[in-house]
């Protein structure tokens, strides 16, 4: 079978090509990629080639594909995996593969065959051995794109931990009833985790978001209102910290003093990780979330607080399965609603532009229909676009009537009505 797929040869080269698969194995999958969402992480993969730790030395004669959030439907079944999984079943895969022999391994990032911007893969044996290909039951395929990216902000809750003077046990997870920052936290990472940590298991009694772009800060409150968040519980407070004189005796205020539990940090700029530093409480958990693109980025940390207050600091990129399954249920069970992540859809043409310019295009995620041709276009932006293609206006009518947001009837009809890759 051909597959069309955006292939990586090396730093700054991503080809989109049309080449053969080989028939597959009886311990393999053939599927179908119907939606992949562009993390940054893609962008990291493209700029730095072979030097990154997940990709392959020999990319420039054997390229990868890339994209590592998809969400698509088996075709076919080798052999030895027909008792697990059927033709016509819907899946989404958790690309750490965590692999004795190579634990950097991962769909997106080190396979010839698969990776989620791609008409068709060919799942390798390691992602079932791993337990990696997990069923999807939704009804959007952009829900699974967005379980791998949620299962992250999962994680990162689960890898915070607190601590008792001479008890040498960490309690993981966030604190319950304590008090959370969330720093620089409007972007699409952002919102999933003020989803999560409204709509969780696991809850804080306060929650603070900052950050300084003003329009963001309202769609924010807007999609995750107070008045839900105080339902749940939680006192929300969104900060817009460019208008504060001090940010963090304005923090800290809303503590009574206290500091913070648990603060995430969302951006990696050296002044907000200093800030989250300096708003932690007694035992309060600094999660560096952000992953920079330079190796050498520090910020520094008041190692007193570290001594007498206990602060700690832990930083997490990605999530593992059980992440991910708890991702895909609680968006089956209507619980959380990444869709909010999403502010711009594209077709599998679109995919080379917007990998190697991400960090220029502003917005959230940019979701992929990888059997489509479509120039990427944010949502915001559908209605413009109809005055020249009457499918854009019908997906700008029912994207506005569901608050903005990208939903099921937008996609199946971009899907019955978008030109055919």
């Amino acid at each position: 079978m051909k597959t069309e797929a955006v292939r990586l040869y090396g730093k700054n080269d991503l080809r989109l090509e049309e080449f053969e698969l080989p028939k597959i194995r009886e311990d393999e999958i053939l599927a179908q990629i119907i939606s992949d969402s562009i993390c940054m992480s893609s962008y990291k993969a493209t700029l730095q080639g072979s030097d990154h730790k997940r990709i392959p030395k020999d990319i420039a004669n054997n390229p990868i594909i890339i994209g590592h959030e998809f969400c698509g439907v088996i075709l076919e079944v080798g052999q030895k995996w027909r008792n697990q999984f059927c033709p016509g079943m819907k899946f989404s895969i958790q690309p750490a593969l965590n692999l004795k022999e190579n634990p950097y391994a991962a769909p997106g990032y080190t396979f010839k065959y698969i990776g989620g911007d791609a008409t068709h893969i060919i799942i390798p044996n390691e992602v079932m051995e791993q337990g990696c290909l997990l069923e999807y039951r939704g009804d959007g395929y952009f829900y699974g794109s967005l379980s791998e990216p949620m299962s992250c902000i999962v994680g990162a809750f689960r890898a915070n931990y607190h601590t008792e003077s001479s008890i040498y046990a960490h309690k993981m997870g966030i604190k319950k009833g304590g008090n959370m920052a969330i720093l620089a936290g409007v972007g699409s990472m952002g919102l999933g985790a003020i989803d999560y940590a409204i709509h969780g298991e696991l809850k804080p009694s306060l929650l603070v978001v900052t950050d300084i772009d003003e329009i963001r800060l309202a769609r924010a409150t807007s999609l995750y209102t107070v008045e839900e968040a105080k339902k749940n519980g939680i006192n929300l407070v969104y900060l817009d910290t460019s208008n504060v004189e001090n940010p963090v005796e304005a923090m800290l205020e809303l503590t009574g003093g206290k500091g913070y539990d648990d603060v995430f940090v969302f951006a990696p700029v050296k002044p907000v990780v200093e800030q989250g530093d300096k708003i932690l409480g007694k035992d309060g958990c600094l999660n560096f979330f952000a992953g920079p693109t330079n190796p050498a980025f520090a910020a520094e940390l008041n190692f007193y607080n570290v001594h007498y207050n206990s602060t700690h600091i832990v930083g997490t990129s990605g999530g593992n399965t059980e992440d991910m399954i708890e991702s895909l249920k609680m968006m089956a069970e209507g619980k959380i609603n990444p869709a909010s992540m999403i502010t711009h859809i594209g077709g599998l043409d679109s995919v080379v532009d917007t990998t190697m310019n991400l960090p220029k295009i502003l917005g959230g995620k940019k979701l992929i229909y990888t059997n489509i041709s479509m120039k990427l276009t944010a949502i915001s932006d559908l209605r413009k676009k109809g005055k020249d293609d009457p499918v854009m206006v019908k997906l700008a009518d029912i994207v506005e009537s569901n608050n903005g947001l990208w939903n099921l009837e937008a996609e199946k009809y971009l899907l019955e009505h978008a030109k055919a890759i």
